[in-house]
């Protein structure tokens, strides 16, 4: 399954609950409560996600996981995603910043009321991906439109 460079480069931008080390990646000015809105959006449209992803209808599929440990919460991409048993299990799609317990390409199971977003690509085109809007304002300008245009809201 191809997976998109542009996924792989929004996967290396972080958010954190709580402070911990300070990975480059990790983006702090961001709006909270359009994260917040941005991940009751994804958890209550995961339904219509769970449709595409069993017709298999889309060229890469994703949900994002909040993983905990000592340090703090960092959400991570999970990559190559299946459902079943209400779960959703995949790769961990980059190196962590904040927590310990985890690392790239590591197999990780998330039940579906857990996971923080989703999201699938048609070629260059994102659908879902919601908290990669919030994150948005703290990208260089150029980059922040190229993305904006792929995204499909």
């Amino acid at each position: 399954m191809k997976i998109l460079p542009l996924l792989l480069f929004t996967s290396l931008f972080l958010f954190s609950c709580e402070q911990g080390s300070e990975p480059e990646t990790l983006v702090r000015n961001y709006d909270e409560s359009g994260m917040d809105a941005a991940i009751a959006r994804a958890r209550a449209e995961v339904d219509q996600f769970l449709v595409v992803l069993k017709k298999g209808d889309a060229d890469s599929f994703s949900v994002k996981a909040p993983i905990k440990d000592e340090n703090g919460t960092e959400h991570f991409w999970l990559t190559d995603v299946t459902f079943a048993d209400g779960q959703f299990t995949g790769s961990v799609g980059n190196d962590p910043g904040i927590v310990q317990n985890v690392q790239y390409g590591q197999p990780w199971t998330i039940e579906k009321g857990e996971i923080s977003d989703w999201m699938f690509t048609r070629g260059e085109k994102i659908h879902g991906g919601y908290t990669i809007d919030p994150l948005l304002d703290s990208y260089p300008e150029e980059e922040a439109e190229a993305l904006r245009a792929k995204l499909v809201r």
